[in-house]
């Protein structure tokens, strides 16, 4: 079996022969700095722009694979901006050994999210690293995107707006860790990563629509999501359990590793959405219309007694604070 080599990383005639009989064959529709140092932009409004590092473990799930997971996670937090994406660039380090027939499949899967959203790779690098000085390899991306929806900020919610969550809770996060644990699954649980705008682009089309602040619901969770809301708006956020949709298969997970919150479990294709009280169930009509099924009214802003609270009411009825996550809740999960 073919495997990368440190000479492959070097910049000489095993680097070019690494472009262009693998990264090119791939990627190469996409590329913009052929020859060139860096590409160039041309933008007539202002951007949106983030960058993200993907080092998950495992490479290969069900649902995705870093690949996809590098492409979907920046993309979609310039989307969480307001914007439409339209560049990438990328860096891989990649450890010295590394199959090139699973470098080939990472590479097919990020052309696959390329193509679907019309993005191109603005500049790119490869960089190889000895045996032993990194797990396998690392991708990290960065997303430009022209902004569409002004304004969108964790500073703007206000009390009677609602929160609207747009996935099954935690499903990503569940998965790798029962992945990651051995944990025998007979389900078909898989990971929601996938491109968001699909589901924003008619929101972001409508002016009339009074959203605050979206936010996917990666690291952390809701939880995370929600918390970090609350303080920054200085606002308390009450939300109720039975209408925040899950699989049961990640249910599950959670309740056989132990006292685990769902809630603060990853997600890799669902985002958090403030939006006015007035426009909530359009929103999510729109929403579900764009193929977000499961999109639903989860909570509500209200005023804040104590700075950045964040309650969760459970089935029975009972109140508590839903904490925001602290410790090593998962690494690696994206």
């Amino acid at each position: 079996m073919q495997r990368i080599s440190l000479a492959e990383g070097s910049g000489g005639v095993e680097s070019q022969k690494l472009l262009n009989e693998v990264f090119s064959k791939y990627l190469g529709e996409f590329l913009l700095f052929m020859g060139e140092d860096g590409g160039i932009i041309q933008a007539k409004e202002n951007l949106a722009v983030s960058s993200d590092g993907f080092t998950i473990s495992p490479l290969f799930f069900p649902g995705g694979d870093i690949g996809k997971l590098s492409v979907c996670g920046s993309l979609n937090d310039v989307v969480m901006m307001g914007a439409k994406p339209q560049y990438l660039t990328c860096c891989f380090l990649i450890e010295e050994g590394f199959l090139k027939k699973d470098l080939e499949r990472i590479l097919k899967s990020m052309a696959v999210e390329l193509r679907s959203a019309g993005v191109k790779i603005l500049s790119g690098d490869t960089k190889v690293l000895n045996k032993g000085s990194l797990d396998r390899i690392f991708i990290t991306t960065t997303a430009f995107g022209e902004i569409q929806y002004k304004n969108l900020s964790a500073k703007n919610l206000q009390p009677t707006d609602k929160i609207i969550f747009t996935g099954e809770a935690g499903s990503h996060g569940a998965l790798i860790y029962a992945l990651r644990e051995e944990i025998a699954l007979q389900s078909s649980l898989k990971s929601d990563c996938q491109q968001l705008y699909p589901f924003f682009a008619p929101l972001f089309m409508n002016e009339t629509l009074q959203l605050r602040c979206l936010r996917d619901a990666t690291r952390g969770g809701i939880a995370a999501v929600l918390n970090e809301w609350a303080i920054s708006s200085k606002v308390s956020i009450l939300i109720e359990r039975e209408k925040i949709a899950y699989a049961q298969e990640a249910l599950g997970i959670v309740s056989f590793l132990g006292a685990l919150e769902l809630l603060e479990f990853a997600n890799e294709g669902a985002a958090v959405v403030g939006v006015a009280a007035e426009d909530a169930k359009q929103v999510v009509e729109m929403l579900r219309g764009a193929g977000a099924k499961d999109a639903q009214i989860i909570g509500e802003v209200q005023k804040s007694q104590h700075l950045g609270e964040v309650i969760i009411v459970e089935k029975g009825g009972g109140k508590r604070f839903l904490e925001y996550p602290s410790g090593e809740i998962l690494p690696r999960i994206c």
